[in-house]
């Protein structure tokens, strides 16, 4: 009997036949990774409803020596949840931890429990009168424990951070069973290390995240959605500065190649560009009002672009004139990767260097790849506001995508990589390290970073049971199998 069976016996008789599935064809779903690239393998997926079940789930675990990898949403775009393939680890899913165990509005705070899924707390937010903000694509699946294990971005962090920025306190499990209890939101506690903040972005290595206390912000009272046309991301960069010197309304600030939009114009049905015009780069803006006595955000856009277009930063521009509209500018936006995918095979990256180095980047990146490896072609497109966007590198027309893929994929990552290093960025900048960038991040990141994190690590986790083959690499678990 291996040691899995083990601990899946152990379960079975501490929590009942419903804290476990052994049934394959209910597990297979969660062994492939978001973009199917990684396959894993697992005895069991664990079905815990509380706390102190995923506390006793994690003792028998170590007792057994059995490592876990706990899963939320499945959205990870690097691997970050997916079990190891040699089958030596078991799943334990969160997504039964689904209750928003409080939510106050006028403390601007929520409880939310790590399965809630974020378009259910956009939802129970909206409810209450206030908001959640931060959002992304994927929230109609991501769920808010994966959301803080990876410190997850999206399209508002150029107003309000990056997930770490919005979490008020946390729940978990550690590695030795014990229970970390930090969901009371203190201003002010200098009991020496943030536990809570060494949680988030761990990406389940040091801890499973069974809740989080959330800060909500006022629910908005009206927004205003622009497409504008410029030439070239230096404009966008001048735009964005002199709108922040202006107002703190805007929340979005994202910029797409003109090639890029009409991709995602032929990949959407009844899809159209929202300009007129041809241009090289596009923008999408949102602004909001929160008050009563805040400028309408229609007005205040008109305004700022208005003078923008005086100016010669801006070739075009149009305001939603509805919120279907607006949805429709949106839905652009969104389509973007699917498109590129759809287009065809695309090496990816998920890369922020400093927003003031980030519109010349993006053009001498671009041209350094694509004379590199001849007949590819370099985009980038994202979050201009907040330094970080997707670069993707596609494959030279009537490449066979599994063999390119496999032969310059590799070399192409490296490259940009490069790159982005050497410009200070960032090698992940929203989606994690998980498996597919852990070479690099070794290859790559500041030693003295590294041996923190491998030490942390080792600290916290000395038998390597929690998400083993994550992040950063430690010894195998002695004995596991």
């Amino acid at each position: 009997m291996t040691a899995q069976t083990r601990l899946i016996h152990a379960i079975r008789e501490a929590l009942g036949e419903c804290s476990l599935t052994t049934d394959a064809d209910r597990i297979a779903p969660f062994l492939t990774d978001w973009r199917g690239r990684f396959h894993g393998a697992a005895a069991a997926m664990l079905l815990p409803t509380s706390t102190a079940e995923v506390a006793t789930m994690v003792r028998l675990a170590v007792e057994h020596r059995v490592p876990l990898v706990a899963q939320g949403g499945n959205t990870s775009m690097v691997g970050g949840a997916t079990p190891p393939a040699d089958g030596s680890a078991l799943l334990l899913s969160t997504r039964r931890l689904d209750r928003i165990r409080r939510l106050d509005a006028g403390a601007a705070l929520a409880v939310a429990e790590a399965g809630v899924i974020l378009q259910n707390l956009h939802e129970a937010a909206a409810e209450a009168g206030c908001r959640f903000p931060l959002t992304l694509g994927s929230r109609g699946t991501a769920t808010i424990g994966g959301l803080v294990s990876t410190n997850a971005g999206g399209t508002q962090v150029l107003r309000w951070g990056t997930m770490r920025r919005l979490v008020a306190g946390v729940e978990a499990v550690l590695p030795d069973g014990s229970i970390h209890d930090g969901l009371t939101p203190l201003r002010k506690d200098n009991r020496g290390y943030d536990i809570d903040q060494l949680l988030v972005g761990a990406e389940g290595t040091l801890g499973i995240i069974t809740a989080a206390t959330l800060r909500l912000a006022p629910a908005i009272l009206g927004r205003a959605v622009a497409w504008v046309g410029i030439a070239d991301p230096e404009a966008g960069l001048a735009l964005l500065r002199r709108m922040q010197g202006t107002t703190d309304a805007v929340e979005s600030f994202e910029i797409i190649p003109g090639d890029t939009l009409e991709r995602a114009v032929q990949y959407l049905p009844d899809a159209r560009s929202p300009l007129s015009g041809t241009h090289p780069w596009h923008l999408l803006i949102e602004a909001v009002a929160a008050t009563p006595k805040a400028e309408a955000p229609d007005a205040l856009l008109a305004r700022l672009l208005g003078g923008a277009l005086d100016a010669g930063l801006v070739a075009d521009a149009v305001i939603a004139t509805s919120e279907a509209q607006a949805d429709a500018f949106w839905r652009l936006r969104d389509s973007l990767s699917a498109a590129e995918r759809a287009a065809g095979p695309a090496v990816q990256h998920d890369i922020s260097v400093p927003v003031d180095r980030m519109p010349r980047f993006m053009v001498e990146a671009a041209a350094a790849a694509e004379a590199r490896f001849p007949g590819t072609h370099a985009t980038a497109f994202g979050h201009l506001g907040d330094g970080n966007v997707h670069f993707h590198v596609r494959a030279p027309a009537g490449a066979d995508p599994a063999r390119w893929m496999a032969g310059e994929a590799p070399g192409i990552t490296t490259f940009v990589h490069d790159l982005v290093v050497a410009a200070g960025g960032s090698i992940s900048a929203e989606h994690g390290i998980g498996q597919m960038k852990r070479d690099e991040l070794a290859r790559l990141g500041p030693p003295a970073r590294l041996a923190a994190l491998r030490g942390i690590k080792q600290g916290l986790d000395p038998m390597n049971l929690f998400n083993p083959g994550k992040l950063v690499t430690l010894a195998p678990v002695d004995g596991a199998k």
